[in-house]
């Protein structure tokens, strides 16, 4: 984020084409220094449904599908990347959302940017 501000190199953008929310298994608390999900094994990206990411004042909404033959693991964690494998997150979250063991599950996450002091 700072080096998108900052003009600071080429930053590959959470956009339609590389936005990715990943699910894992691992209930590793969260520390900053985390560059993807915690999850050895058990851990899966899957692109942007159509439409998002979408912007609407200050929030960020994506949403991505997982089918049938995918993710079929326990999803106690989850993240916001720019790639389908590697690349940079965003954000990592450790929360119980189940265990998907076949169907279709769609993942929303909303993210609200703040920036600045609030007004006195």
């Amino acid at each position: 984020m700072a080096a998108a501000i900052c003009n600071d190199g080429p930053p590959t953008f959470y956009d339609d084409s590389n936005a990715y929310l990943g699910v894992g298994d691992s209930d590793t608390v969260f520390a900053a220094d985390q560059t993807d999900l915690q999850a050895a094994v058990n851990k899966t990206r899957a692109g942007m449904d159509s439409g998002f990411p979408s912007v609407a004042d200050n929030v960020i909404s994506m949403q991505a599908t997982f089918g049938s033959s995918d993710a079929n693991h326990a999803w106690l964690e989850w993240g916001v990347f720019n790639a389908s494998s590697a690349g940079t997150m965003l954000s990592r979250e450790v929360e119980n959302l189940g265990t998907k063991t076949t169907g279709t599950w769609v993942l929303e996450v909303d993210l609200t940017v703040e920036i600045g002091d609030e007004p006195a």
